[in-house]
């Protein structure tokens, strides 16, 4: 490539770098980034979340007493065997004393939750032979947490309260309470080189699925805000003039495709510091234990499934950017760029929801399959379909040349509107009269 290319680099990167609401907008995003990360830790730190919810009950020295097998006592002393068993209990039972009548009782709880001392109160009404009615009462509206919580707490304590009453030993409790376990492998039934399903652990899978969003979001962020940022580029270029000069010193392939790559290269910086802060807020000490519980390994991704990933969100880029040039270039306000720019907009978001809406869920359905091979949502969905199902090689190869082919094609009809429309003042050009202007022009 001649100097000419690299000049219309170099200008759209100084440009773009040298506006000050452009770092600050920059830095504005890397700062929500890291709250955001950061945000579960300090909703705990600063509301106490880190420590078990205090939950009140009855002690009743009558109810110690009974011979029933469903007894308060007995099954808060249960209920607290439970809670102690986990690493991080979200609940303590707290026993308030009996004052002697239903309503003293009520108000003693009540008077409880008003002192701090606990959060809610558990209140259980007698069946005969079988397990009482459990109400959970607090402040808080919907407390849906703590209800959860209790529930799954009451059922374990319910089973094993019915279990040792039906007089079953100890190893044929365990092996009655052990949970099933099943492990899931995806296969490769196509199978071939560079077949992205080849015995897949959980673990993997669930690395692949995340790579999956991450480059669809990734994907979806570069088209709508790079894109904007290049038809807005080029609307202010020509309305003010800068393009009259810019057109006549080089050709408009190497202007709207220099124009393109530098916008690629800003979008590529700001992607990589917001990597970069999530990196570190992610192994900052109070980050790196749920990390580690939750396995996450980066040797675990697919490095077949990275390629693919990195070639369709490169090619996806470089088909919405040329549309978004094209459409900027016949623009000659920047009030009248939204309305322009609409329809690629809307085929971008179609592909987007088409696969968080619907691949995500089932990858293999007709829908996913017939749109992996149209080149405008292929970037989108023929990723989904690698990241969590199988489709055969010659299948993902075919879309990969329909996308090229359509990126060609798309690429030199942009590269005359380009050349037609930048020299077009006034109203936004009909159709009939851009025809015209680019039949004069050669790419």
């Amino acid at each position: 490539m001649s100097n000419s290319f690299w000049t219309v680099v170099g200008f759209t990167v100084k440009n773009k770098f040298r506006g000050k609401a452009f770092l600050i907008t920059m830095i504005i995003i890397a700062v929500i980034l890291s709250v955001a990360i950061n945000l579960p830790y300090l909703f705990t730190k600063f509301s106490g979340e880190d420590k078990p919810a205090a939950v009140g009950y009855l002690d009743s020295s009558a109810d110690k007493l009974s011979s029933q097998l469903f007894t308060v006592t007995r099954m808060a002393e249960l209920v607290n065997k439970y809670y102690e068993a986990q690493e991080k209990p979200d609940i303590k039972l707290v026993p308030i004393p009996d004052a002697g009548s239903a309503a003293a009782n009520e108000e003693a709880l009540k008077q409880a939750v008003a002192d701090g001392k606990i959060d809610g109160y558990i209140e259980f009404t007698p069946k005969e032979n079988s397990f009482p009615t459990v109400t959970y009462k607090s402040e808080a509206l919907m407390d849906v947490g703590a209800a959860q919580s209790l529930r799954a707490a009451l059922q374990a304590v319910k089973t094993e309260a019915v279990l040792e009453g039906g007089g079953i030993s100890g190893e044929q409790k365990s092996l009655l309470l052990a949970p099933v376990t099943i492990d899931t492998v995806q296969i490769s039934t196509s199978g071939g080189a560079g077949s992205v399903g080849q015995g897949k652990s959980e673990t993997q899978q669930a690395m692949d699925m995340g790579l999956v969003y991450v480059i669809i979001i990734m994907l979806f962020m570069a088209i709508m805000i790079t894109g904007q940022m290049i038809a807005s580029e080029i609307t202010a270029e020509k309305s003010s003039r800068v393009m009259e000069i810019l057109i006549t010193s080089v050709s408009p392939l190497k202007g709207m495709f220099g124009k393109i790559f530098g916008m690629f290269l800003v979008g590529l910086t700001q992607v990589a510091v917001y990597v970069a802060v999530i990196i570190i807020n992610m192994t900052l000490p109070h980050n790196a234990e749920t990390l580690a519980g939750m396995n996450i390994r980066l040797s675990d991704i697919d490095p077949v499934l990275l390629c693919y990933a990195i070639l369709f969100y490169l090619t996806g880029y470089f088909l919405f950017a040329t549309m978004f040039a094209a459409v900027g270039s016949i623009v000659s306000r920047t009030e009248d760029l939204g309305q322009a720019v609409l329809p690629i907009t809307m085929l971008s978001l179609a592909g987007f929801y088409i696969c968080m809406f619907g691949g995500l869920n089932n990858p293999n359905s007709m829908l996913i399959k017939v749109t992996s091979f149209i080149p405008f949502f292929s970037p989108y969905v023929m990723v989904t379909r690698l990241g969590l199902s199988d489709p055969p090689v010659w299948q993902v190869w075919i879309s990969i040349l329909i996308l090229l082919a359509t990126i060609f094609v798309v690429g030199w009809l942009a590269a005359k509107i380009y050349r037609a429309g930048v020299l077009m003042y006034g109203k936004r050009p009909s159709i009939k009269e851009l025809r015209k202007a680019m039949k004069a022009y050669k790419v």
